[in-house]
């Protein structure tokens, strides 16, 4: 396989060096409260066996990843919530189970394993907590220097993980979008390499190996898949791993790809026709997918446009319902980002063939913010001091 950047605006190409991180010409535009501008996607040219190995369709040779397992996560059959829903062909894949917990360990071990290529040991990001201690756990696996950027908002889970993994922590007072902005200062006055959503192409790149499992798992691909959306980095990973399979000609179609946020962080939603995106302040108890401003706003919506996909919203109650019916019902307790994917299915089930094959993809483990999950079920109220009190 060959392999090389390509700009997601203007359609230059270059060489994939650890120095280009954006398109040296789009980037020109770029604002302070816009999505990124010049992002830059990895073509890849070539012929791939149809019993491929998800490194096969790489830019970074497999030597250099650590010997850390990421990926390969199960893909659920949840017969309860199958039968509740009236789909039987509805599958879970759920990334809550690997190594840090979370589906941002598919970007960090792509990054990992290309700064090991070209001996970079230092690596800074900002996060709203997963893809801080993902990054800070696979680091670890690679020996690597692991800088982080938090909202001081984070929940505290996310931040111990990543201090039990030997990062460097920085709480910012501030918001997600102002800790993006500090990471990247950071970067630019003590060098190594930034991890940052949308900024750095491995992150999409790495997040399109969960299309190239899905295929592999199903032997086919599904008609509809639901993904939270942040940032709209991994709803652009998603779409670009389907795509890749289809123009290598491994599989015959595209799924309709449903990208799922909370009503309060729309900002993908409230951009689909005007292309243009605000700068107002968001909040929802799905942590992981609150941002003001989705760095990867232009792609993911260019994506989403090109292959028939499809935004929508959910309310966080409706949220936290859907994440308690998970667990409930399926035994898989997944953190609120993880079900407002599932919220998303369930929003939209009735426009949908009962006969489709649907894939949710819960994307982090719910011991993540338990703050938060504890919002949606009852705990109780008193200790008993007998059986008798409760017979």
């Amino acid at each position: 396989m060959k392999f090389n950047y390509i700009c997601t605006e203007c359609s230059r190409q270059f060489d994939i060096v650890p120095e280009l991180m954006v398109c040296p010409n789009c980037s020109k535009a770029q604002r302070s409260d816009e999505p990124v501008r010049g992002i830059l996607e990895i073509n890849l040219e070539g012929n791939v066996n149809k019993q491929f190995s998800v490194f096969d369709m790489l830019p970074v040779e497999k030597e250099y990843f650590p010997a850390i397992p990421v990926g390969n996560t199960p893909l659920w059959q949840p017969a309860n919530i199958r039968k509740n829903a009236g789909f039987a062909n509805l599958q879970i894949k759920d990334d809550g189970v690997n190594p840090t917990f979370s589906f941002k360990d598919r970007a960090s071990f792509l990054v990992s394993a290309f700064a090991k290529k070209h001996r970079i040991n230092e690596i800074v990001l900002a996060s709203t907590g997963n893809a801080g201690s993902s990054m800070a756990g696979i680091g670890a696996a690679a020996a690597q220097d692991i800088t982080i950027f938090l909202p001081e908002t984070a929940p505290e889970a996310k931040i111990v993980q990543a201090l039990q993994y030997g990062a460097s922590v920085y709480k910012v007072k501030g918001t997600y979008d102002l800790a993006y902005d500090m990471s990247l200062e950071y970067s630019r006055l003590k060098g190594g390499m930034n991890r940052n959503t949308a900024y750095n192409p491995m992150t999409i790149e790495g997040k399109k190996t969960v299309s190239l499992e899905i295929f592999q798992q199903l032997g086919n691909v599904p008609d509809y898949v639901f993904v939270s959306a942040g940032d709209g980095c991994i709803v652009a990973g998603v779409i670009k791993g389907f795509r890749d399979l289809l123009t290598l000609g491994l599989s015959d179609k595209m799924p309709v790809v449903y990208a799922v946020q909370a009503e309060t962080s729309d900002a993908l939603y409230r951009a689909w026709n005007s292309g243009k995106f605000e700068n107002i302040p968001t909040h929802t108890v799905a942590d992981s997918i609150c941002v003001d401003i989705p760095r990867n706003g232009y792609h993911a919506r260019k994506l989403l446009k090109n292959h028939n996909g499809r935004i929508i919203r959910v309310s966080d109650a409706t949220i936290l319902s859907a994440q308690h019916e998970l667990a409930s019902n399926g035994g898989l307790f997944t953190e609120p980002a993880g079900a407002t994917a599932y919220a998303g299915f369930l929003s939209e089930k009735n426009n949908l063939e009962n006969d489709a094959q649907v894939v949710v993809i819960t994307t982090g483990n719910g011991l993540k913010d338990v703050a938060s999950a504890l919002k949606g079920v009852k705990a109780p109220d008193k200790s008993i001091k007998s059986i008798q009190e409760i017979l």
